[in-house]
């Protein structure tokens, strides 16, 4: 497999925000701004790796700033890690007050996206490399952010033993 430059995958995606988007603040959902930030990680990976991907994990999404109705908001995505069958994805937010042009990055995230088969299996997906100062910086810090993943990944699973699958009114 040949390897790619980040910017292969890179995926722009811009949506106007509108009243329905928005809570009783006049704000984007933050269901809605996650959303959009798990569509466009999944199309960069699937550009990358130019097959199906599933969504493995989210990291922890900061909302830095709120994004009101009239707004516009810019996601960007692109690879900047790669591990066998597992991206790294980065996604930015950055949302624009159409009226004065004012833009200011309002969430930023990192997602794991696996690479699968047509039978749903993992598959291998090309390296990836870093060519700017920003895509190298990522790139020199994914496997830090891979061992906090694995780390939170195995607390996720002992919460799920711990409180398992019953009801919580049949708990006697």
């Amino acid at each position: 497999m040949d390897k790619k430059p980040c910017i292969e995958s890179l995926v722009v995606k811009n949506s106007h925000v509108l009243p329905t988007d928005t809570n009783n603040h006049g704000t984007l959902f933050g269901g809605q701004l996650m959303a959009y930030i798990d569509d466009v990680a999944a199309i960069a990976a699937t550009r990358h790796a130019r097959c199906n991907v599933v969504t493995a994990s989210t990291d922890s999404v900061d909302f830095l700033y709120p994004v009101n109705a009239g707004d516009a908001i810019c996601l960007e995505a692109f690879v900047t890690w790669t591990k066998n069958t597992s991206m790294e994805v980065f996604v930015k937010a950055v949302k624009e007050e159409l009226l004065s042009g004012e833009r200011k990055v309002c969430a930023t995230s990192f997602l794991t996206m696996v690479a699968v088969d047509e039978n749903n299996n993992p598959s291998q997906v090309p390296q990836v490399y870093p060519e700017t100062e920003q895509e190298k910086w990522l790139h020199d810090g994914a496997a830090d952010r891979a061992t906090q993943r694995k780390a939170r990944r195995s607390v996720s699973k002992e919460f799920a033993s711990k409180f398992g699958t019953d009801f919580p009114w049949d708990r006697r």
